[in-house]
């Protein structure tokens, strides 16, 4: 056997239709496109179109909003808190905030704040001020003995 003896089964693959070749092709005239009208030219797009009738997209309710100024808050663990106390990049004596967490690396900006949620293990006491935190973020701090301050929207630092 050689290369160039190697070949598809024979009726593998079928040849394409040359269209518009005569009308003894079968093929010829309007191509098979039936006649005139929109979807007889090329670039048809009609996706949404129901012949009139009002589509499914706009018969719909539209549904929520997008806010038009949004919070977009650095979103932290208790464990990641504690992981960065442990490497000694954040020290147990100063109130932990936005500029603390960017210096320490957990944050890479300061954004609109921080927020702390509670997933992961917790054994500093620390000293929180931050944007916002979850319920559970809250009560492990406090079970520990540290204490979170929510700042209000005017006292979280600008983002920049």
């Amino acid at each position: 056997m050689k290369l160039n003896d190697i070949s598809d089964n024979p009726g593998s693959s079928k040849s394409r239709m040359r269209v518009g070749r005569g009308i003894g092709s079968g093929k010829g005239k309007t191509s098979g496109r039936g006649v005139k009208g929109q979807k007889a030219r090329s670039g048809v797009a009609i996706k949404g179109f129901e012949g009139g009738q009002m589509p499914l997209h706009r018969r719909l309710p539209k549904r929520g909003f997008t806010p038009i100024c949004p919070t977009d808050y650095n979103e932290v663990n208790l464990g990641r808190i504690q992981a960065a106390v442990d490497a000694g990049k954040l020290a147990t004596d100063v109130p932990v905030t936005v500029e603390v967490l960017v210096a320490a690396g957990v944050c890479a900006k300061p954004r609109d704040g921080v927020k702390i949620l509670g997933m992961g293990e917790m054994s500093a006491v620390l000293t929180f001020e931050v944007a916002a935190a979850s319920k559970s973020a809250i009560a492990a701090i406090e079970k520990l003995g540290g204490n979170v301050k929510l700042l209000g929207a005017a006292e979280v630092p600008a983002a920049g």
